[in-house]
Parts: structure tokens; C-alpha cells; sequence
């Protein structure tokens, strides 16, 4: 466990080491929440639709599956 500590405006810096694990360089947007107790800071992907490429390839495609659900509205 790594203990940092807030500056007066709220602002953590996050140490060397796990910026490098987590690919974290200036720019890198972050999002944060809280679950619970906890609050977890976590790097969005820099290419979202590049990451998600592949997602889908085993199964149904996601628009055949989409098409059949409002297949089956339809019939209701």
C-alpha cells in the first residue's frame, strides 16, 4: 500500500510506478467514483472503439441480435 498525501486544493499525485503500470501520461483521462467506502480512480481507454474491436466475434453479432429481439417485440 502507497500512502500519499492531498494538497489544500484536493489533488493527489499519483507515484511513478503505477503511472507506468497503468500506461497513465499527461493527458490520460481518469475517472472516478466511489463504491462504498472506497473511492477508485480508474484510466478510460484512450481508443474505445479501437479496444472493443474483436468484442463480438464469437457468437451472434450484436445487430442480429438486435434485429431478432425486435423481431420477437414485434410479434407480441
Amino acid at each position: 500500500m502507497t500512502i500519499i498525501t492531498t494538497t489544500e486544493k484536493g489533488q493527489v499525485v499519483i507515484p511513478a510506478d503505477i503511472r507506468k503500470r497503468h500506461n497513465i501520461e499527461k493527458g490520460t483521462k481518469l475517472a472516478i467514483f466511489e463504491k462504498g467506502d472506497e473511492i477508485i480512480i480508474r484510466p478510460l481507454l484512450k481508443e474505445p472503439v479501437k479496444a472493443a474491436r474483436g468484442f463480438f466475434k464469437e457468437g451472434k453479432s450484436a445487430l442480429q441480435s438486435l434485429i431478432n429481439d425486435r423481431k420477437e417485440e414485434a410479434k407480441r
